[in-house]
């Protein structure tokens, strides 16, 4: 399977020296549509300056943009802790932000939306009280039913906004969906959480429960645009854990514990596939026999699906593979009777025309 040239190059930065104008163009393309760009520019930095002056200001831009938003979540969690940690609440932070305060290489140009939280399900409605109180809202255009979906089926409640800073903010109780076909052990999430030493008051999963929450994230994701770079996250979560023989032992025994065995055996697979990334060979038939892997279809459609939204990167059937994993997002997210259900009044609601606006008596 040939790989597009954005991969190469982040896998192997030395080639950049060996690009035409077109192969620049082609990449500096491919990353923006995978929202790589400052992960290429990070991996490119010792070079730069020897690098064409057209793609070199990309990546100049890519690195202030990034180094920009570093400070900015950093001012923004230490914004979410004063306003948490007055009432007790000690939230686990999640996916990039987590990565940005635990200082690990899967930070490194790292660009993301949003911050996301984990707090125990009886510490929400507080926690959500003390967010509204500093200065977060919900989406005013939010409607009944969406309020509902969030509150009753979903594992977060709605995504939260900061009325001045702009800033969103997804507060969670589990990782899953309660009606997620994959039963989550939610309790045992808090077991091996560690405390951020710089800010007492927020916490992060511990390695190998955050690699296997990011695994879970990316393969019960229906919308893969970003697949790559969650991809690429996995694969610098497990060269830098990695290092330490004891999280190779204890990843299957954990990923049983926590019911995620499937997106271990998932998230295993496709980084050794697509990016070569180094992992025991015990470890690899452990989770494979314990998934019970592997599935050539699936093979398929993710070795089409996480890869740039970029036509150079399509392949046969790729939209038919990426429409394919977004309905087996939904499958997996909710039983059949409640996700039609939730299908069908969502496609009425689209078909019904706008509501007029209110006006005063």
């Amino acid at each position: 399977m040939t790989r597009p040239l954005l991969v190469e190059l982040l896998l192997s930065p030395q080639r950049a020296s060996q690009l035409s104008p077109a192969d620049w163009d082609l990449l500096i393309r491919q990353a923006r549509r995978a929202n790589l760009i400052a992960r290429l520019a990070t991996a490119l930095e010792p070079q730069l300056d020897a690098l064409p002056n057209g793609p070199r200001q990309h990546l100049r831009s890519a690195l202030l943009i990034a180094r920009r938003q570093r400070i900015a979540t950093r001012w923004e969690v230490e914004c979410i802790r004063a306003a948490l940690e007055p009432l007790g609440i000690r939230p686990i932070l999640l996916k990039g932000a987590a990565y940005l305060l635990a200082d690990l290489p899967a930070a490194r140009g790292r660009l993301f939306g949003d911050v996301d939280l984990l707090v125990p399900k009886d510490q929400i409605e507080a926690a959500e009280a003390g967010l509204v109180a500093a200065g977060w809202a919900f989406d005013a255009e939010l409607s009944d039913y969406d309020q509902r979906y969030y509150r009753q089926w979903m594992h977060e409640i709605p995504p939260l906004y900061h009325q001045q800073r702009e800033t969103a903010l997804d507060l969670h109780h589990s990782i899953l969906p309660p009606t997620a076909r994959v039963q989550v052990n939610t309790a045992a999430l808090f077991e091996d959480a560690r405390t951020l030493p710089e800010l007492p008051g927020l916490q992060v999963l511990a390695p190998v429960t955050m690699f296997l929450h990011s695994a879970a994230h990316l393969f019960h994701e229906g919308e893969l645009d970003h697949g790559l770079r969650d991809l690429f996250d996995l694969d610098a979560l497990l060269r830098d854990f990695g290092r330490d023989t004891g999280f190779w032992t204890a990843l299957v025994p954990r990923a049983q514990v926590l019911g995620l065995v499937q997106p271990l055996f998932h998230a295993l697979r496709y980084t050794t596939r697509l990016l070569e990334t180094p992992v025991p060979v015990d470890v690899m038939r452990a989770a494979a026999q314990a998934a019970a892997g592997p599935r050539p279809l699936l093979d398929a459609c993710y070795d089409r699906a996480l890869m740039p939204m970029h036509p150079s990167c399509d392949r046969p059937l790729t939209g038919i593979a990426r429409l394919a994993l977004y309905v087996r997002s939904h499958w997996l997210r909710m039983p059949t009777v409640l996700l039609t259900q939730h299908l069908a009044r969502k496609l009425w609601s689209r078909l019904l025309p706008p509501a007029a606006p209110r006006t005063g008596a």
